[in-house]
């Protein structure tokens, strides 16, 4: 019985020990790659935007998100830098194929949430 006090501790202060060790390293890896950032690098934002660093300051990056469409963000908002491979669906269709046309039948009828032309 004396035992159980000090195991019941050990047993809720090591999880507990690992899951900082292991939030520190994670932070350790951001910065680096964070104070790492080159102009040129295809990176995504915190937010998910995708854009390629055009301009980097001691505290921000320029990203360039479409064509002359450039926005400034701090480094702490780049969530990581992409490989070219890696390409979003958007970019990497081909030859500016157009999205498949989408349209409802003539009998698919109203959507839920309409009201009927027909009970007017």
């Amino acid at each position: 019985m004396d035992l159980l006090f000090p195991l019941l501790i050990l047993v809720l202060l090591v999880p507990m020990f690992l899951a900082v060790r292991r939030q520190r390293k994670e932070m350790a890896a951001s910065t680096a790659m964070q104070a790492a950032l080159q102009v040129g690098d295809r990176v995504v934002t915190t937010s998910g935007l995708y854009g390629t660093i055009t301009h980097v300051d001691d505290e921000s990056v320029d990203l360039e998100i479409a064509e002359d469409v450039i926005t400034t963000w701090l480094r702490a908002a780049i969530r990581e830098v992409r490989k070219d491979d890696s390409a979003p669906v958007e970019e990497s269709a081909a030859g500016g194929e157009s999205p498949p046309d989408v349209s409802l039948s003539k009998d698919a009828g109203p959507t839920a949430g309409t009201a009927s032309s027909a009970g007017e």
